[in-house]
């Protein structure tokens, strides 16, 4: 990995042992003794054994490690499985990302959503009885700036019990005012941690700022956001070590943070405006069942969110083992539940079905639905 300068401790802490790493090296009893500690509740993985079941050889002990979350899943969370869904409120975007329809580069249609526009779509999905909603915008402080982002999070608390934010890194001081709002999670993703492919794909803009956006979660919590989000989009680097770093950097925040709610997203490349053919480097399903599965055996007690960059079989499956948000109701165009802006998608879907049809594929395995699990005071 190259070097980057003026490393925080938990950013050094987490390139230099992902380094350092080799996933060939594990055998089949290192799987097998990471297995053994996590069915004793009272003891944790190491971070050797986060890396055991992310080894070369934990891949054809899947149905073993998959049987192992499952039962830590419902240990933490019952049955339970949160519904939410997305709200793109504005797409414009100062970066070049490679992976992403809203790359700047990309002649799309670009929009914002007034308040007024902003309000009908909240109204639109608090009607399906949802009660969780993830506001997101491009990256441009120009078109969304953190008061436009506000003001759209003050809409939210009206009508729903938990407002997540997916924009882009904010300072401390500006995540100070989305808390006061109301804002209760912020997701942030690196994409990859490796930095030589980070440059690689963040052709141009502020995100090529790799510091910038790793503290982010940090400088999030330091200003009291009740909960922050993990992830690397599994494709652009080797799958392995993005969801190792993803696991380490949570965990060594969680020691700062430890009354906070950590949670983690395993995205995919998808397809979207200005790409052709994905290259997933060598993450099919069980690959990513794998990560999934082994960041409910490392941090017990996270959420975990699957997307609808997956298809509907293999998302309700997850549900069953590790997964414990799913969205639903989805678009990933700017609006699209009130509004039809006539704009593309940041990426193409894979499951377009609604909220009662994701409801009752999860009351036909058996899982209770969430709507809502927190009280707004």
């Amino acid at each position: 990995m190259n070097e980057i300068r003026d490393k925080t401790p938990v950013m050094a802490r987490v390139l230099d042992e992902v380094c350092g790493v080799d996933f060939a090296g594990f055998t089949a009893g290192d799987v097998r003794a990471a297995l053994e500690t996590r069915r004793d509740a009272a003891r944790y993985l190491s971070k050797r054994d986060f890396a055991a079941l992310l080894s070369v050889a934990a891949l054809p002990m899947l149905d073993e490690i998959a049987a192992a979350a499952r039962a830590e899943t419902r240990r933490q969370f019952g049955n339970n499985v949160s519904l939410f869904t997305p709200l793109y409120i504005a797409n414009w975007c100062e970066n070049q990302c490679a992976y992403c329809g809203f790359n700047s580069t990309n002649r799309i249609v670009r929009n914002v959503l007034s308040l007024d526009e902003i309000k009908a779509e909240l109204d639109a999905i608090a009607a399906t009885g949802l009660r969780d909603v993830l506001l997101l915008t491009g990256e441009s402080r120009v078109k969304s700036p953190p008061e436009y982002i506000a003001d759209a999070v003050s809409a939210a608390v009206e009508r729903f019990t938990s407002v997540g934010l997916e924009v882009y890194p904010l300072d401390t001081g500006e995540y100070a005012l989305m808390r006061e709002r109301g804002a209760d999670y912020v997701c942030v993703y690196q994409e990859t941690y490796d930095p030589g492919i980070y440059a690689e794909v963040h052709h141009a803009g502020p995100k090529r700022d790799f510091a910038r956006r790793f503290e982010s979660q940090e400088r999030a919590l330091r200003a009291g956001i009740r909960g922050v989000s993990f992830g690397a989009l599994l494709g652009l680097a080797d799958y392995r070590r993005d969801a190792l770093a993803t696991g380490l950097h949570a965990w060594y925040l969680q020691r700062g943070f430890p009354q906070s709610d950590f949670s983690f997203s395993a995205p995919r490349l998808r397809p979207h405006a200005g790409s052709g053919r994905i290259d997933l480097n060598g993450v099919g399903e069980r690959q990513l069942l794998q990560v999934m599965c082994v960041y409910r055996l490392f941090m017990p007690q996270a959420g975990i969110s699957i997307s609808t960059r997956e298809r509907p079989a293999f998302r309700d499956a997850v549900t069953s083992i590790c997964a414990t948000r799913i969205s639903a109701g989805v678009s990933v165009a700017i609006g699209g539940h009130a509004t039809d802006t006539k704009t593309e998608g940041q990426f193409d879907i894979s499951d377009p079905r609604s909220v009662n049809e994701v409801e009752t594929a999860l009351r036909g395995r058996g899982l209770q639905p969430v709507y809502s699990d927190y009280i707004r005071m």
